[in-house]
C-alpha cells in the first residue's frame, strides 16, 4: 500500500526569519492524522534567512539529523562541537540525557535550506553524542546511498534508532531499487525535482508512505534528490 502526501498538504509556518514546512505535527501545527510515521517523528523543511537562526535550546532522548540542501548551517552545542554543515554533509545529534545547541545562518545574502529530521530512539538515557560525515554527489548519483543506520554500516552515521536513511540523485534513465521488509514502514521524501515511486509520480516536496510493500522502485527522475527512510512499524 502506498499513500501520497502532497507538499502543499504539509503544515506551514512563516516566522519571517524562518519559513518551515512540517510533514508531521510540530509546534503550532497539529494534525491527528499526521503525528509521525513509524518511529519517524519530524521532517521539517526549513529555510533560515541570512544572519538569523535558532538560539540555544534543549533536546532530550531523540535522534536528530540535519540534511543541508543549500547554504550552510552553523552548529554549536554544549558538548564542545562548533561545526559548519554544508550541502552533502549529514549531521547526527543524539540528545540522550539532554543537550543544548544552536543553529545559525551566518552567510550574507544566502538562505540556508535544510531538512530537520527527528527519529525516536530505541534506547533512552544515553550520553549525548554528535557525528557528521560528507557524502559526495557521486556516491548518490543513480543509486541509493546509505547515509544513516543503527550500526554505522558502509560508513554511514550511526543513529541510536531502529532506522536507516538512504539518499539518492536520479535523473533521466537512472533508476534505483531497494528490497523492503513488508513488516516495516518506508517513507520517501522528494527534496527536489520529480520522481516516480512505485509507479506514483511525486513532485518537489511530496512524500510517499509505503506499508506492506516488498520492493521500492524509483525511476523517471527529473533532477530528483530523494531521501528514503526504512522504519520500525
Amino acid at each position: 500500500m502506498i499513500t501520497l502526501r502532497k507538499s502543499e498538504a504539509r503544515g506551514y509556518a512563516d516566522h519571517g526569519w524562518l519559513k518551515s514546512y512540517h510533514s508531521f505535527s510540530f509546534a503550532g501545527y497539529h494534525d491527528e492524522k499526521h503525528m509521525g510515521f513509524g518511529n519517524l517523528r519530524v521532517i521539517n523543511e526549513d529555510r533560515i534567512a541570512p544572519g538569523t537562526g535558532f538560539g540555544t535550546h534543549g533536546h532530550r532522548d531523540m535522534e536528530i539529523i540535519s540534511y543541508v540542501m543549500s547554504g550552510e548551517l552553523a552548529h554549536k552545542d554544549n558538548m564542545g562541537n562548533v561545526k559548519g554543515i554544508p550541502p552533502g554533509d549529514v549531521q547526527r545529534m543524539s540528545a540522550g540525557t539532554g543537550v543544548q545547541h544552536s543553529e545559525f545562518n551566518h552567510a550574507e545574502g544566502q538562505t540556508t535550506h535544510f531538512l530537520q529530521i527527528w527519529i525516536e530512539p530505541n534506547v533512552k538515557g544515553i550520553a549525548p553524542g554528535y557525528e557528521q560525515k560528507t557524502f559526495s554527489p557521486d556516491e548518490k548519483r543513480g543509486k541509493l546511498r546509505l547515509v544513516a543506520s543503527n550500526d554505522g554500516a558502509d560508513g554511514s552515521v550511526t543513529v541510536h534508532a531502529d532506522a536507516k536513511i538512504y539518499a539518492g540523485l536520479l535523473d533521466g534513465d537512472e533508476a534505483a531499487t531497494l528490497a523492503l521488509n513488508p513488516a516495516r514502514k518506508t517513507y520517501v521524501q522528494l527534496i527536489s525535482g520529480g520522481l516516480e515511486v512505485n509507479g506514483q509520480l511525486l513532485a518537489k516536496g511530496d512524500a510517499a508512505l509505503l506499508q506492506q510493500e516488498s520492493q521500492l522502485q524509483l525511476a523517471k527522475g527529473q533532477g530528483a534528490e530523494v531521501l528514503v527512510f526504512d522504519l520500525a512499524a
